[in-house]
C-alpha cells in the first residue's frame, strides 16, 4: 500500500508479508540459508544479468530480510531500504557511496564517536573533509557550505546531548547548493520523526537500539527517497564491501518491531516522569530533553517530532567524580551503553561512547565531564 494508507501501528505488524507465499506462516519465516537454487542454468543466468527478478545468494538478497527493508521503507515514508550488519555499516556505507577523495561533508557539531573516528579515516586516508557546526539558521549552515561539499551529514536529537538540528533549514540550504541530506535517526525511531518526509534523501538507524528494542542484535538501516538509488548501493558498496545483515538479525529485528509504538509511548512516558523528578534534585544542574518545555529549542522539536522519546541527557555537581559518584549509587539502572531496551540504562559520554573524541572536539560539541545519558 502506498504511504499514508496504513497506521504506523499496522505498518509494523503487515507490511512486506503475505503468508499466502509461506505456507500460511504467521510469523515470518527465518530463511538461514546462504544461497539458493535455480531450475535450469537459464534461470541462472537471467538472475545474474538482471533479466529475472529472484533470489541468487543472501549477500545480495534474502527473503527474511526483504520483509525488514519494505516494512522499514513504509515506516520511513522512503522508495527503498537496505538492512546493514551495525549502525556503522549503514554510516559508512552512505557516505562511501556519495563522496570521492577531495570533497567536503558538512556536519552537526556533534555526533557519534565511531562516526566522528569514521570521517576521521576519510580525511586522512582520502582528503575526504568536513566541518562540525552548530546549525542552528540557515545562514550558518549556508556560510559553512564549500565548492567541494557534497552532503550534509545530521545527527537530531544529537548523541549524548540532545541537541536538535531544524532539519527544514538544513533541506532549505540544500536544495539551493544541489547537496543531499542524511539524517540519523536513531534518537528517534521512525515513529516519532520522518526526516524524509521534510526532505532529507537518506535517513539511517542503528537498529540495535529502538528498532530491537530487546538488547540481543548489533543491526543498522539506511532508507532512501529513490528506490533506484538504494538498489545502486546494494549492488556496489553493501555488495562489494559485505556490510549485510544476517537473516536471524531481521527476523529478531522484524519481531522486535512489531512492539515500536507501544515501546516508543513507553519510553516517552517514563522520561518525562524522569524529568520532573529530577528537576527537584539539587544535585542535577541542567537537564537536555527535546520535549521539555523549558528547552529552548522546544518549538524545533514540536516542528519535526511527535514526542521526545525515552532519552534524557543531564549534568550534575562535580564533574566527572561527582558523574561516576551518581551511576555507582543506582541499583536498578544499568551502567552500559546503547539504549532502547527494557531496561533503564545510562552511561558517562565523555569516558564511554565519545573517549574517542579529543577532549577539545569533545567539548565543543557539548559533552563536558558532568554529562550523563540516561
Amino acid at each position: 500500500m502506498k504511504h499514508g494508507q496504513l497506521h504506523k501501528d499496522t505498518i509494523v505488524i503487515h507490511e512486506g508479508y503475505d503468508d499466502t507465499q509461506h505456507h500460511g506462516s504467521l510469523a515470518v519465516p527465518l530463511y538461514q540459508t546462504s544461497t539458493y537454487s535455480f531450475d535450469n542454468a537459464v534461470t541462472g543466468e537471467k538472475r545474474f544479468s538482471g533479466e529475472e527478478a529472484g533470489n541468487i545468494y543472501s549477500r545480495l538478497g534474502n527473503p527474511t530480510v526483504q520483509v525488514l527493508e519494505e516494512r522499514m521503507t513504509m515506516l520511513e515514508k522512503g522508495e527503498g531500504a537496505l538492512a546493514f550488519g551495525s549502525g556503522m555499516a549503514a554510516v559508512s556505507s552512505i557516505l562511501v557511496h556519495l563522496t570521492k577523495a577531495g570533497d567536503h561533508i558538512l556536519c552537526s557539531r556533534g555526533i557519534y564517536g565511531c562516526t566522528f573516528g569514521l570521517l576521521n579515516i576519510m580525511k586522512n586516508k582520502y582528503g575526504i573533509t568536513h566541518d562540525l557546526i552548530r546549525m542552528d539558521t540557515e545562514e550558518e549552515i549556508e556560510r559553512a557550505v564549500k565548492p567541494e561539499t557534497v552532503c550534509i551529514y545530521v545527527e537530531t536529537p544529537i548523541n549524548p546531548t540532545m541537541e536538535l538540528v531544524d532539519l527544514h533549514a538544513v533541506v532549505n540550504v540544500a536544495k539551493r547548493h544541489g547537496l543531499r541530506v542524511v539524517v540519523d535517526n536513531t534518537f528517534t525511531s521512525p515513529y516519532l520523526q520522518n526526516p524524509l518526509s521534510i526532505g532529507a534523501d537518506f535517513v539511517l538507524h542503528s537498529a540495535t537500539k529502538y528498532i530491537n528494542g530487546h538488547g540481543d542484535v548489533i543491526a543498522g538501516l539506511l532508507v532512501g527517497n529513490n528506490k533506484d538509488e538504494i538498489e545502486k548501493i546494494r549492488m556496489t558498496v553493501q555488495k562489494d564491501y559485505g556490510a549485510i545483515m544476517s537473516p536471524f538479525d531481521a527476523w529478531l529485528l522484524i519481531r522486535g518491531l512489531k512492539t515500536l509504538p507501544v515501546r516508543m509511548e513507553r519510553h516517552t512516558a517514563n522520561a518525562e516522569r524522569l524529568i520532573t523528578y529530577l528537576k527537584d534534585k539539587e544535585i542535577v544542574e541542567n537537564i537536555y530533553y527535546p520535549f521539555d518545555k523549558d528547552n529552548p529549542q522546544f518549538s524545533i522539536a514540536e516542528r519535526q517530532m511527535s514526542a521526545g522519546g525515552g532519552l534524557i541527557s543531564f549534568t550534575v555537581k562535580g564533574g566527572k567524580e561527582g558523574a561516576q559518584l551518581f551511576m555507582d549509587s543506582l541499583s536498578l539502572i544499568k551502567i552500559a551503553v546503547s539504549l532502547g531496551d527494557a531496561e533503564t540504562l545510562i552511561q558517562h559520554p565523555a569516558t564511554m561512547t565519545h573517549s574517542s573524541v579529543p577532549e577539545n572536539d569533545r567539548l565543543q560539541m557539548g559533552i563536558t565531564d558532568s554529562l550523563l545519558r540516561l
